[in-house]
């Protein structure tokens, strides 16, 4: 009998590289990868066509693709968590700037739909005290859902999110990282304020899960639960099991982030009502852990 081959888009994590060298398979399918670089030019075709049978994907996009009836499947399979504290800049040399002082400012992001802006914002709103409806949002990218309607101002096409920042156009980025020397972070100390941030609220930021269609879910949830058991597998080999654990698996272990990141989700209105965790994943999918 033939093995299934799935078209499949997961970054260069080291918690995939033995399932995406094919020194981790599993029985009865095979995942054929297709490169995307950087991996969230994916998402779009994900959501838009349901161009590969399992993707990363972000969560932000995952929540909106929902809200809008998109034929994905959510797997509780984190493929990038991060602290997000760090993703946020200023120009030094238009003098200092903190997150108390955004309002009123223009602020950039690639779009404004991006997880890693979502939690930011969330962290302004929520534990700064920041008004995120009188910060001048500025955006480069459409989203990745098509029917979300983007109301912030477009930069002009020719525009670069940095140098926009450098040149004084922008006061702030959120969700970019920088060497330049002018360039300095929003938060003063983004690992002492993320460790904070941590013991208040006890959630590693997810960034990246995973997707399958919602015709391969249907058709066949053995296999989908194969895929979740794969990559589950490699994490274990890599050991990548930290404390806390950036790459969590399973319902209960992403429990907490996913909760809070609705939360911001739905207060930022990119949807339209909060999901509880068992909405967001299938029958088969609830059960992995």
């Amino acid at each position: 009998m033939d093995r299934l081959k799935l078209r499949a888009v997961l970054g260069s994590h080291p918690h995939v590289q033995a399932v995406k060298s094919g020194e981790l398979r599993a029985d009865g399918f095979d995942l054929d990868f297709i490169d995307y670089t950087p991996t969230n030019t994916a998402f779009k075709p994900m959501v838009r066509e349901q161009a590969f049978d399992v993707c990363e994907m972000a969560i932000v996009t995952y929540l909106m693709a929902k809200a809008h009836g998109k034929p994905l499947v959510l797997l509780p399979a984190t493929m990038l968590g991060r602290f997000q504290h760090a993703y946020a800049l200023y120009n030094r040399e238009s003098g200092t700037l903190g997150p108390s002082d955004l309002e009123g400012k223009r602020v950039g992001i690639r779009s404004f739909t991006t997880t890693t802006a979502a939690w930011i914002r969330g962290i302004l709103a929520n534990d700064c005290g920041v008004n995120l409806d009188r910060i001048r949002w500025v955006t480069f990218e459409d989203p990745h859902v098509a029917e979300y309607v983007d109301t912030t101002e477009r930069a002009p096409k020719d525009k670069k999110i940095l140098q926009m920042l450098v040149d004084g156009e922008l006061d702030a980025v959120l969700g970019e990282t920088s060497n330049d020397a002018r360039l300095k972070p929003l938060f003063p100390d983004p690992t002492a304020e993320a460790a904070k941030w941590y013991a208040r609220r006890g959630v590693v930021p997810l960034n990246h899960l995973v997707v399958v269609t919602e015709k391969l879910a249907k058709s066949r949830p053995d296999v989908v639960a194969g895929v979740y058991d794969l990559l589950k597998r490699n994490k274990m080999q890599a050991g990548s099991v930290a404390t806390p654990d950036l790459v969590p698996f399973g319902i209960e272990a992403n429990r907490k982030p996913l909760e809070l990141i609705v939360d911001y989700a739905s207060q930022q209105a990119l949807i339209p009502r909060r999901y509880a965790v068992e909405e967001l994943f299938d029958e088969t999918t609830r059960g992995l852990n």
